[in-house]
């Protein structure tokens, strides 16, 4: 649930952002479901790119990172 005022980050949307081949290949094979899932899990895997370089693309796109108070 995203904070008033905010908006939350959408799923893929570093991946179209900065144009990951392994993305552009899933977005050609919305109609082949047995493909995409297996190519799917490059990014579980192995993803080419870097943890660094998401939080720092999450931190230029002005993305807060929350989370409850216990």
């Amino acid at each position: 649930m995203p904070l008033d005022g905010y908006s939350e980050y959408k799923t893929r949307e570093f991946c179209k952002d900065v144009n990951c081949p392994v993305q552009a290949t899933l977005n050609t094979l919305k109609d082949k479901p047995e493909v995409y899932e297996l190519i799917r899990q490059t990014c579980r895997t192995a993803c080419r790119f870097s943890t660094w370089q998401f939080h720092h693309w999450l931190i230029d796109k002005g993305y807060l990172i929350v989370r409850p108070e216990k």
